[in-house]
Order: structure tokens, then sequence, then C-alpha cells
């Protein structure tokens, strides 16, 4: 019964493990994914020096509050803190789509 305990309390632990990696991956990429579609917009022409400068400032903005959080917790974000840039990302990716395209 003890070997079956600790091999599900592994389990359970890897998954963790592996839900807060994967939640790092998932911003970082959301990030170099926004910028991206910055970068393309301005080669493009959809989006104007003033509009750029808005969503860059933005986009700075929300990258310093991640580093922030990491930097309170050991390189790890808090629940709250993910679901909240998660809202956050959403929303910048509304402004740049809206931008683009207006």
């Amino acid at each position: 019964m003890k070997s079956f305990n600790r091999i599900w309390m592994a389990a359970v632990l890897g998954t963790a493990l592996t839900a807060a990696g994967m939640n790092a991956a998932t911003i970082n990429q959301r990030r170099e994914n926004q910028q991206d579609r910055i970068a393309q917009g301005v080669k493009s022409g959809s989006l104007t020096a003033g509009q750029t400068a808005r969503l860059e400032t933005k986009e700075a903005r929300l990258n310093r509050e991640i580093r922030d959080g990491r930097e309170d917790h050991n390189s790890h974000l808090t629940k709250a803190e993910r679901a909240r840039i998660n809202r956050r990302q959403n929303k910048l990716s509304r402004q740049i789509y809206r931008a683009k395209h207006n």
C-alpha cells in the first residue's frame, strides 16, 4: 500500500510540475506571437506609428508584470497571476486585431 501511495504522489507531483511548465511556455509563446503580429502589422502598413507605439507600450507593461510576478515567487506565477495575465493577453490580442483591421 505504501508503494502505491508513493507512486500516486509522484504522478500527481509530476503532473503539477508539467502543468506549471506548460503555463510558462504558453505565456511566453503568446508573448512572442503577439509581438510577431505587431511586427507583421508594421511591415504590411496596417498599423500606424501611433498604433504601434501604443501596442508596444501595453506589451511592455504586460511583460514587466510577468517578470515582477516571477521575481516575487521564485520564477513562478501564482494561479491568480496566470489568470490575470491570460485575461490581459486576451485583451491585448483583441486590441492588436482591431488596430490592424480598422
